[in-house]
C-alpha cells in the first residue's frame, strides 16, 4: 500500500517539477533535473541528514526511471494539465502526506528523538519543493502561499500520536492520509495562510 502511494507521490512531484521548469522555459535537460530534484530531493536530504545510507533511490534505479519518464511525459501533455488541476492537487497532497509519514517512519526505525522524527518527516515532505523553487529562482511556495509545511507538521504529529496510542498501522495510515489530504485541500479551497511578516524600513 505504502509503496503504491510512494510511486504515485514521486510521479506527481516529478510532474510538478517539470511544469515549474516549463514556466522558466528550460530545456529538456533542465526539465529532467528539476523533476528529479522535486521528486527525490526530499528523501535524499533526509537520508544525508540522518546518516541513513545507502540513499534510497541509489538502491532502486527504477524510481529514477519513473521520475524522469514522468517529467519528460509532462512536456508532451502540459497543454492539457489545466483540465486535470483538481486531480493533480489531490495527487500532490497525497505525495506530501506520504513523504511526511515515510520520513517519520525512517527516523523512528533509526531510534531518533521525537523532535528529530518530526523534522525528518517535514524534510522529506517539503524539501523537494523548496529545492525546485530555488533552482527556478523563486521564493519557495512553502514560505509564501497557502499552508503546506503546516500540513506536513500536522501529519507528522498525528502519526506519532496515533503510534503512541497504539492504534493499528492500517487505521493510522487511513486517518493520516484522510486528515492530511483534507487539511491540504481545505487550505487551498479557503486560502488559509499563516500570518505574513513584512518589513520595509530601510537601514540608514
Amino acid at each position: 500500500m505504502m509503496l503504491i502511494i510512494y510511486l504515485i507521490a514521486i510521479t506527481a512531484e516529478a510532474m510538478s517539477g517539470a511544469l515549474a521548469a516549463g514556466r522558466r522555459r528550460m530545456d529538456i535537460f533542465g526539465v529532467a533535473v528539476i523533476a528529479f530534484v522535486t521528486a527525490l530531493g526530499g528523501g535524499t536530504i533526509r537520508d544525508v541528514t540522518l546518516g541513513n545510507y545507502p540513499i534510497g533511490w541509489t538502491q532502486h534505479p527504477e524510481y529514477v526511471y519513473i521520475v524522469l519518464s514522468a517529467g519528460l511525459l509532462t512536456t508532451l501533455v502540459a497543454r492539457y494539465m489545466h483540465r486535470l488541476k483538481q486531480l493533480f492537487l489531490m495527487l500532490d497532497a497525497l505525495g506530501l502526506v506520504a513523504f511526511s509519514v515515510i520520513g517519520c517512519t525512517i527516523a523512528l526505525a533509526l531510534e531518533y528523538p521525537i523532535v528529530v522524527v518530526i523534522i525528518s518527516g517535514m524534510l522529506t515532505g517539503i524539501s523537494g519543493g523548496v529545492m525546485r523553487d530555488v533552482l527556478c529562482n523563486q521564493v519557495p511556495v512553502v514560505f509564501r502561499r497557502e499552508l503546506y509545511a503546516s500540513v506536513s507538521l500536522f501529519v507528522c504529529v498525528l502519526f506519532l500520536l496515533m503510534k503512541w496510542l497504539g492504534v493499528g498501522e492500517n487505521i493510522t495510515m487511513l486517518v493520516c492520509f484522510g486528515c492530511g489530504v483534507a487539511f491540504r485541500m481545505l487550505a487551498i479551497r479557503f486560502h488559509w495562510r499563516l500570518p505574513v511578516f513584512s518589513y520595509q524600513q530601510r537601514w540608514e
